[in-house]
């Protein structure tokens, strides 16, 4: 076994799957030995496995979340959706490659699909800012949203990104006010929104496309108003305590159901989704055509209310409190 990217918890497990790996590709009928060696370093590899995985800490969710070879947006894209017909452009600045929109099909249905784009390599990666979204890319989006409304259409998101950008030009060219007009967009769709968390959900990044009807979470994805670096650059002034205070943010899945904020966790396999993908594909497919079947029908005006109502809901408002 080969691995590209190593996390720093993961190495005591992948030093003996690479001792195992170089056992079994000496000769063994020279070394008969070796066998009893092999079969007692399976077996250890297969407790570490378990014991490292089973009980992940938000931090290591979180550097799960960010893995490289974790499927990106357009791998779910590619994979669960057909028919699809990417839309560039927010007719007023440029084309956001950290945003992908398209008009696609899944399970016989027609939606419209937004998503985070991150890229696969580092060439990629700069194309497409690391995810993180400028303006346009907003406006890209909520061209999207209008279309969904107008034509009928539900609308999917998939978040997958530490932040919007963060830069003096998108400042200049109106960050906030964007995410904020997405916000109150997405807020009075007219059609079923489903969001699903399959990465990292950073802050009003994450935020402006990933609030709707449902919220779908994958078991090592997370979601905040901060990143962990970040909060422990204001509250500590040292961005490297961030394992320290990510467990305080609740923002794992686990995190989010507990706090009625997602409403389903999409199991992954141990040690993450990039590790068997086709499965999680089949059950984010099914997840979200589950959601869009009970959504199907209810009048344009009760999907806005019930989104009204259930962002209201989240949280505690303690009015005795002085």
């Amino acid at each position: 076994m080969r691995y590209r990217h190593v996390l720093d918890f993961e190495r005591p497990l992948v030093e003996l799957e690479t001792k195992l790996e170089e056992l079994r590709s000496l000769d063994l009928a020279e070394h008969p030995e070796l066998l009893e060696e092999i079969d007692r370093l399976t077996q250890e590899i297969e407790a570490l496995h378990e014991s490292t995985y089973s009980d992940l800490s938000a931090w290591e969710k979180v550097q799960l979340s960010r893995h490289p070879d974790r499927p990106k947006t357009q791998d779910y894209l590619e994979t669960i959706f057909t028919d699809v017909v990417e839309l560039h452009g927010d007719r007023l600045y440029g084309d956001d490659g950290a945003v992908v929109t398209a008009l696609a099909t899944i399970a016989g249905r027609r939606v419209a699909v937004a998503g985070h784009r991150k890229g696969k390599n580092i060439r990629e990666n700069i194309a497409r800012n690391f995810g993180m979204v400028h303006p346009e890319g907003f406006r890209k989006a909520m061209r999207l949203m209008r279309l969904a409304d107008k034509f009928g259409l539900p609308l999917v998101t998939l978040i997958d990104t530490p932040g919007a950008y963060p830069g003096i030009e998108a400042e200049e060219r109106g960050q906030a006010w964007a995410i904020a007009e997405s916000l109150a967009l997405l807020g009075g769709l007219g059609v079923p929104v489903v969001a699903v968390g399959i990465g990292e959900g950073g802050s009003g990044g994450a935020l402006a496309i990933g609030f709707g009807d449902r919220l779908i979470m994958l078991e090592n994805a997370y979601y905040s108003v901060i990143t962990p670096e970040a909060c422990a650059s204001i509250l500590h002034k040292d961005s490297e305590k961030a394992s320290e205070v990510a467990s305080c943010l609740a923002l794992t899945a686990d995190d989010l159901l507990r706090l009625g904020i997602a409403d389903e966790i999409v199991p992954e396999p141990l040690g993450g989704a990039h590790r068997d993908p086709a499965p999680v594909f089949q059950e984010v497919r099914e997840r979200i055509v589950s959601v869009l079947d009970g959504l199907a029908g209810v009048p344009a005006q009760e999907l806005v209310e019930k989104r009204y109502e259930r962002l209201r809901s989240i949280g505690v408002i303690d009015e005795s409190a002085g």
